[in-house]
């Protein structure tokens, strides 16, 4: 098996806009994006063909996140509207990209993607203490040319990270020193008509000043869908488990140190987990990586970077496709990100951590 199966661009596409008008900075964005685009969308209906939600639905399940968006952050909602008018596509497409983690939950044919991450609490350069941050993004492989590295100011915050074509946000940090990594869970009650957790992403990214205001704007949130929200600040540290029964804090393991794959870590959200989504993968890659974490230190972002680097036998912590496996089946670790909420950036290799030293990375300041 190996990624290089599977085509990737030689030049990852980047996307830099500012404008303070939410439309603009939306249109911009999708003129940026419209010839990408048009793949990602026909590779997103291929998804929800095989998940077996017909086309309506999906539009339906769009229109629903766009009115939860509308009521609680128009401005939102105007960037998905600049997004489309941009790249010349419909608007409820737009939408169900944003939403399609809540639309794919309906579907028990096509599971999610898995992503590993960590958070650390490590001497600072000048003295004191600071918080590094690694993430692997595993997602469908046939999505690989459908990322993009964003660079957004306008809003309250200038913020830097990736995301997918279409998407507001997902993983990344922003000027006020906020960083964001970014997880999957499945919760049985998930469903489309609160506000989709990629939206949520990019709430927290643009107005949370530090990780307080972050934790306060999502426990404000009409959530209707699951997923996990790590959150640091150069002083603090915060493992979130998101779902329809609302919000709980997951403690640190080991003092220091937040780690999440992709089941809950909550008990009250753990009883009703869609628990053949991840399952036994998530816990085994949870235990390998506590288990290693025991054993190194991981005070830097290298050292970091090498937790997640898994070969053959062991949890795919390092995800790898398989070139049989068919349509929804096919995992690939598309990106690795290290964020340092001190130097306000985020470094993004496109590939998996064990292809670190052969594929580019890209590194991004949002000060």
């Amino acid at each position: 098996m190996s990624l290089t199966a599977f085509p990737r661009p030689a030049h990852r596409l980047h996307v830099a806009v500012d404008a303070a008008d939410p439309r603009e900075r939306g249109r911009l964005r999708g003129a940026g994006l419209a010839d990408g685009l048009h793949a990602a969308l026909d590779v997103y209906d291929r998804l929800f063909a095989l998940a077996e939600i017909p086309e309506g639905t999906v539009r339906g399940d769009a229109r629903r996140a766009l009115d939860a968006i509308d009521t609680f952050r128009p401005a939102l909602r105007e960037q998905i509207e600049g997004i489309a008018d941009g790249a010349g596509v419909a608007l409820w497409r737009v939408a169900a990209l944003n939403a399609r983690t809540e639309i794919l939950a309906r579907s028990r044919a096509v599971p999610p993607g898995e992503c590993s991450t960590v958070v650390r609490r490590v001497p600072a350069p000048g003295g004191g203490t600071t918080h590094l941050g690694v993430q692997t993004w595993d997602w469908h492989v046939e999505l690989g040319s459908s990322w993009h590295t964003v660079d957004a100011a306008g809003g309250a915050h200038r913020y830097v990270g990736l995301t997918e074509h279409g998407i507001l946000a997902k993983i990344g940090v922003n000027s006020a020193g906020l960083a964001l990594h970014f997880n999957i869970l499945g919760h049985r009650d998930d469903r489309a008509g609160g506000l989709p957790v990629h939206v949520l992403a990019a709430l927290v990214l643009e107005e949370a000043g530090d990780v307080g205001h972050a934790v306060e704007l999502i426990r404000s949130v009409p959530l209707s869908s699951s997923g996990s929200f790590l959150l640091f600040d150069e002083r603090r540290a915060v493992l979130l488990d998101l779902s329809p029964e609302g919000v709980f804090e997951v403690p640190p393991v080991a003092g220091a140190t937040h780690l999440r794959t992709n089941h809950f870590l909550s008990p009250e959200p753990a009883r009703r987990e869609k628990s053949w989504l991840y399952q036994p993968d998530s816990g085994e890659r949870y235990a390998f990586l506590r288990d290693r974490l025991a054993r190194e230190p991981g005070a830097t972002h290298d050292e970091l970077l090498r937790l997640l680097v898994t070969g053959p036998g062991e949890p795919p912590v390092s995800c790898v496709p398989d070139p049989e496996a068919p349509l929804g089946r096919r995992w690939a670790s598309l990106a690795t990100v290290l964020l340092d909420p001190a130097a306000r950036t985020a470094r993004i290799l496109d590939g998996t951590p064990a292809e670190h030293a052969d594929r580019p990375w890209y590194e991004l300041r949002a000060a």
